[in-house]
């Protein structure tokens, strides 16, 4: 299977050195991978040019979004800057975050993972962070989440679940999507990547109240939301960010992201999921 691979980067000469040269390693490598350099003004592109020049399978492009961190909208945009750039020659595509160090056989077990199951739309492994005990999980969502910073998607299930929504929230969006429409999605338990830089690290104060805004653009409604919020400032042990999402959900105005349909659909799966928790 041919995978691409693309990776939005903004001042990401920490971590970006890691990144590539731990895929450029690859027991499997990916067909295509190109990095988009959205606004830097460190060293990043210095890097992308020199691993393009010994890989011809690493490639780049810059872009100038501007320098604001917006959650869940920024990267995206990003990567669609860098998709629109590859030809549709590819089975699976991936959006990887530009901080990330990978085991070697990470791609080699992606890849078996879909050949071995063709209903299978969205896979990927789980985040670790460096503790004091060493590299632990990054335990934000349930083990049966893939984190938007390693994304791969089939793509037949990418283009029918018609690709990433510009709008946080869109890794939960995705998945559901995929669900909607008959796919499965797989997280690997026993394949681990090193997030180097945590999540959250360079989000806006803000990023609450766009979080409930994705909840209601998601037709969550206002008491799924309200359960949602809560459960994200107990993980994050910020109390004020449940009154800015429901804030957020309260002052939206703007168009949904999923149908009436599809809503319904969401709706239905995720009280299923609290009530067998509960019960």
């Amino acid at each position: 299977m041919r995978c691409y691979v693309v990776i939005p980067a903004h001042n990401e000469e920490a971590h970006l050195a890691t990144t590539l040269n731990s895929l450029a390693n690859q027991t499997l490598l990916p067909s295509r991978i190109l990095v988009v350099n959205d606004h830097s003004t460190d060293s990043t592109q210095d890097i992308i040019a020199d691993f393009a020049k010994r890989y011809d399978f690493i490639s780049g492009t810059t872009i100038a979004s501007g320098t604001e961190h917006t959650p869940g909208t920024k990267v995206v945009e990003a990567f669609y800057k860098g998709y629109e750039l590859l030809d549709d020659d590819f089975d699976i595509i991936c959006k990887f975050d530009a901080d990330l160090d990978f085991p070697s056989d990470y791609m080699e077990k992606l890849v078996t993972l879909f050949n071995n199951n063709p209903g299978t739309g969205m896979a990927g492994g789980f985040c670790t962070i460096r503790k004091e005990s060493g590299w632990v999980r990054e335990e934000l969502t349930g083990k049966d989440h893939i984190r938007g910073a390693l994304k791969a998607y089939r793509k037949e299930c990418f283009k029918q679940i018609g690709g990433i929504k510009k709008a946080m929230g869109w890794d939960t969006i995705d998945e559901l999507l995929a669900q909607f429409h008959g796919w499965k999605v797989q997280t690997i338990p026993d394949l681990e990547v090193k997030h180097l830089k945590p999540t959250g690290a360079a989000y806006a104060s803000k990023a609450g109240k766009l979080q409930g805004k994705a909840f209601r653009r998601m037709r969550y409604g206002f008491f799924l939301t309200s359960i949602a919020a809560a459960k994200l400032a107990f993980k994050k042990g910020k109390i004020g960010y449940f009154f800015d999402c429901l804030k957020g959900f309260l002052r939206d105005k703007s168009e949904y992201l999923v149908t009436a349909e599809e809503g319904k659909f969401i709706r239905k799966y995720r009280w299923k999921k609290i009530w067998k928790r509960l019960f």
